[in-house]
């Protein structure tokens, strides 16, 4: 078995999407001084590797904490937007904008979720009509190149139990094999 980590890591000042609050990761407590460490976060909920809530783009959207945590982790394969899609598993893509010729396809495919990372994200478009759709989205992963493409491995991708949450960041991976 094999883990691959696809999340990427947070820290003070990493680049946010254009208009989001900066991330700010700042150390209040230290063990010389208190006797532990203790930072102090703020960012928004969709930074870095992220889950978004059917609510993000959709006042009828279910919040993340509303979805069961099993709707974040399941078979999944690495596919493009060429490929034939397989049925009722999770599609992730690494090197195409997925736009809004391809949406019928991935809802007919009727997924588990659509992810996006690497070289790849979604138009704006796109995005909004997936979750109208009920097809939960995932963005911002890393490491994707790591990943056998038209073969299955499980992904997670849980995100923070966040009360009437349009989204969260997750720490994401794949077991292989």
């Amino acid at each position: 078995m094999e883990i691959v980590d696809l999340s990427q890591s947070l820290f003070d000042g990493m680049e946010v999407y254009p208009g989001d609050p900066e991330v700010r990761i700042k150390q209040i407590h230290t063990l010389n001084k208190e006797g532990w460490r203790l930072r102090y976060l703020q960012f928004s909920t969709h930074i870095g590797t992220h889950a978004d809530g059917l609510s993000h783009m959709d006042k009828k959207g279910t919040t993340i904490d509303k979805m069961p945590i099993s709707k974040f982790i399941g078979k999944t394969v690495l596919v493009k937007p060429s490929d034939n899609f397989p049925q009722g598993i999770g599609l992730a893509f690494r090197d195409n904008i997925l736009g809004l010729d391809i949406f019928k396809k991935i809802v007919d495919a009727r997924p588990l979720f659509v992810i996006a990372g690497d070289k790849c994200d979604f138009e704006l478009e796109m995005e909004r009509k997936l979750l109208q759709a009920g097809v939960l989205t995932m963005a911002g992963l890393v490491n994707m190149n790591k990943l056998p493409r038209n073969k299955p491995f499980t992904f997670y991708g849980v995100p923070l139990n966040i009360k009437n949450g349009d989204g969260s960041p997750i720490r994401a991976f794949a077991v292989l094999g």
